[in-house]
C-alpha cells in the first residue's frame, strides 16, 4: 500500500511537515510505503514546502521595527513568505496590531535583496499579513521597477479576493474596527487611481488582487504574475505525479469547514486525487457538520477529546492512520 501524505498545517499545533511525518511514521509501522508531500496554499508554510529557509536578512517588520526574516535562494530562485516578513504574528496578533500603520515595506525590501543577490525568479507566498496597505509599502521599497524587467515575479495567492474587497474581507481579522475598515476602503480606492495613473496598471478587478491586504495588487503593478497558491505549489512539487503513484492519499488541516473547499489545500488535494481516481482520507482537528459528508474524514477532537487532540496531536494522527491502515489490504 503506497500512501502519500499531503497535509496542510494544523495552525497552532503542527506544521505541514510535522503532520506529514506523523502520517508517514504510522504508515511505515503498518507495513505501507509512505511518501511525504507537505502542502501549502501560498500562505503560511509556503517557504517550508518549497525547500525551507537558507538565508536570514534584517528588514522592516509590519510595525516598523526591524525583524530577522528567513527566506530562500537557490538556483537563482528566491522564495519569500509574507507571514515571516510582514506577518500578523510578528505584529503581536490582532490585539497588538495597528491596522492603519501596518506595512509591507519589509516584503519589498526582501524582494529587492533577492534581486540584488542574483535571483531571476522570485516567489512570494501571500498569506498571514498584518497590513492592508495595498502593497504600496512593498512597491516603494522595491526601488526602480525597471530593474525587475526580465525577472519572473510570482505572487502565490491564498485567496481569490479582489483588491477593493480586501479590507471588508480580512481587516477585522487584523484588528481593524468598523471605522478603520471604512478608512482602509477609501485608501484602497485611492490606490486604484494611483496605480492606474502612475503605472498604467488596473488592479481593481483582478482575482486574487486583494491577497495579503492588497499586496498582490501592488506586486501586479511591479509586473508580478498572480497565481492560485495551491495549484502553483502542486505544480512545483509535481503533486499529480506523486498521487498517480499512490494507492491512497492522506491530507488534513486544523479546522475543516466550508472555507476549506475554496482554494485551500484539502480541496486541492481532493481535486487532484479525484482526477487520478485515488481515494483520499482527511484528518482534521475539528470538522464542521456542514462539510462532514463531503469527504471521508475524521476529527481528532471527536475521536480523542479536545484536550488530547491539542496536547497529543501527533500521536492522535498516528493512531487514526494506523487504524485506517488496518482496514486496508496491504
Amino acid at each position: 500500500m503506497r500512501v502519500l501524505a499531503a497535509p496542510d498545517k494544523f495552525r497552532g499545533s503542527l506544521t505541514a511537515l510535522e503532520v506529514a511525518n506523523a502520517i508517514n511514521k504510522a504508515v511505515n509501522r503498518s507495513g505501507g510505503i509512505p511518501t511525504g508531500a507537505p502542502m501549502a496554499d501560498g500562505g503560511e508554510g509556503t517557504l517550508e514546502v518549497l525547500g525551507g529557509p537558507n538565508r536570514t536578512t534584517t528588514v522592516t517588520g509590519p510595525s516598523g521595527e526591524p525583524v530577522e526574516a528567513e527566506w530562500r535562494l537557490a538556483d537563482k530562485t528566491a522564495v519569500i513568505e509574507v507571514a515571516r516578513v510582514s506577518g500578523l504574528t510578528l505584529a503581536g496578533g490582532p490585539e497588538a496590531n495597528n491596522p492603519l500603520e501596518a506595512t509591507t515595506k519589509g516584503t519589498g525590501e526582501l524582494i529587492r535583496c533577492a534581486l540584488e543577490q542574483g535571483a531571476k525568479r522570485i516567489i512570494v507566498g501571500l498569506g498571514g499579513s498584518a497590513s492592508t496597505d495595498g502593497g504600496l509599502g512593498a512597491l516603494k521599497a522595491m526601488g526602480s521597477l525597471a530593474r525587475y524587467k526580465g525577472i519572473e515575479l510570482i505572487a502565490a495567492c491564498d485567496v481569490r479576493t479582489d483588491f477593493l474587497s480586501s479590507a471588508d474581507s480580512f481587516a477585522a481579522q487584523k484588528g481593524a474596527t468598523s471605522t478603520q475598515i471604512k478608512f482602509l476602503n477609501r485608501r484602497l480606492q485611492r490606490l486604484v487611481q494611483i496605480y492606474e495613473e502612475e503605472y498604467k496598471v488596473s488592479v481593481e478587478e483582478i482575482p486574487g488582487g486583494g491577497a495579503a491586504g492588497g499586496l498582490a495588487g501592488g506586486l501586479l503593478v511591479a509586473g508580478a504574475k498572480l497565481v492560485d497558491g495551491f495549484d502553483f505549489i502542486a505544480q512545483e512539487i509535481c503533486l499529480d505525479e506523486m498521487i498517480m503513484k499512490s494507492d491512497m492519499v492522506i491530507t488534513g488541516e486544523g479546522h475543516l469547514d466550508k472555507t476549506s473547499f475554496e482554494g485551500k489545500v484539502v480541496s486541492g488535494v481532493c481535486r487532484y486525487a479525484e482526477a487520478a481516481s485515488v481515494p483520499v482520507f482527511v484528518i482534521a482537528g475539528a470538522i464542521s457538520s456542514e462539510v462532514a459528508e463531503r469527504v471521508d474524514c475524521v476529527s481528532l477532537i471527536e475521536a480523542f477529546g479536545e484536550e488530547r487532540a491539542f496536547s497529543e496531536t501527533e500521536l492522535c494522527i498516528e493512531r487514526l492512520v494506523t487504524e485506517r491502515m488496518e482496514l486496508l489490504p496491504q
